[in-house]
């Protein structure tokens, strides 16, 4: 009796104790957010003007916070076009090794898709991401890089203030954002990022594997990718390469599609205090979306430049030079302010 009362006792202490600890988390949700207005201009080969236009790019708020220690959640809107939700999920962190979370959000393919599109160096995400990583998507699904799923993540290998290895894995609908699954396939994503015994190196490789089935073209689409960057607080140099396979339907079969990105940027820090950062950048990109059509890929040469006043004001300006293997070249210049709270 005696030993089963020290063990209830203890029992209780637990609970007690991990009661207290939940008492202490601040569940106050935080806002933030940010707006891009952009100004585009489309030129011909001889630089003729063929149509400008300022638009509202993105206009998002985020709203989240933590339930317990362990259980955060993140609920975010974009406003740039009509309401519509860009993330909800629920995040439950076991340890630094393994956290699941369930949910609308970016889907773990390619390096670039997980940065936040303000901290980019040029204007946008490159042609082979968008086109390939679910943003406007060659087989026609997609936007925002996200779907609905569940993911399981985790940090391995601590040394110092970083991880060796990270990991995100997840089982999605396959069907974009806000949309349920339409065929009875669940798709699968992944990605891995090592960085060996360097934090300012990364190495890294994504895959997606999956069925879609969109305005009467079905099949596979299936991704796979593989990167590296170096990046402190001066220089940056990142490049991936992309591929894939997508279906059109039975009777037609697939299509490959292929392309790479390469950026290079270096800080140079302004001011009394050195809080303003200027990026000169360059950026190649190229995409071949079908890779059966003779001379069908194009590429981007981009220059521009990138630019922190303030921590939570950046203005980029970029000149790209677009030249398509088959056809005419043209010029495009972009300009983008972006301010976040």
């Amino acid at each position: 009796m005696r030993k089963f009362r020290l063990i209830l006792l203890a029992t209780l202490m637990i609970i007690s104790s991990l009661t207290f600890a939940q008492e202490k988390v601040d569940r106050t949700p935080k806002i933030s957010g940010f707006v891009q207005t952009l100004y585009q201009a489309d030129f011909s080969d001889d630089f003729d003007l063929n149509s400008n236009t300022f638009r509202m790019r993105r206009v998002r708020m985020s709203i989240d916070g933590k339930l317990t220690e362990n259980l955060s959640y993140k609920i975010q809107g974009d406003f740039s076009r009509s309401p519509m939700l860009v993330d909800a999920y629920v995040k439950y962190k076991v340890c630094d090794a393994f956290s699941i979370q369930a949910g609308q959000f970016k889907l773990p393919f390619t390096m670039e898709t997980a940065i936040n599109p303000v901290n980019l160096e040029i204007f946008d995400y490159g042609e082979v991401v968008s086109k390939l990583a679910g943003y406007s998507d060659v087989c026609g699904v997609g936007a925002l890089g996200r779907d609905m799923g569940v993911m399981a993540t985790g940090k391995l290998f601590q040394k110092d203030d970083f991880s060796l290895l990270e990991y995100a894995v997840g089982v999605f609908n396959g069907n974009g954002v806000n949309n349920t699954d339409n065929n009875n396939r669940k798709d699968v994503a992944g990605r891995v990022e090592f960085h060996p015994w360097l934090k300012e190196v990364t190495l890294t490789g994504s895959f997606y594997i999956g069925k879609y089935n969109k305005d009467e073209n079905f099949g596979d689409r299936n991704r796979y990718s593989g990167g590296a960057q170096f990046k402190n607080d001066r220089l940056i140099v990142r490049g991936e390469y992309v591929a894939g396979d997508t279906g059109v339907n039975d009777t037609i079969g697939n299509f490959k599609s292929n392309g790479l990105y390469a950026v290079a940027g270096y800080n140079f820090f302004l001011g009394k205090e050195k809080k303003q950062t200027l990026m000169p950048v360059l950026r190649f990109d190229r995409m071949v979306a079908d890779t059966d059509i003779e001379k069908g890929g194009k590429n981007y040469f981009t220059a521009g430049i990138n630019y922190w006043p303030v921590k939570c004001l950046n203005f980029k300006l970029d000149y790209t030079y677009i030249q398509p293997e088959k056809g005419d070249v043209s010029h495009r210049i972009v300009a983008i302010l972006s301010f976040k709270f």
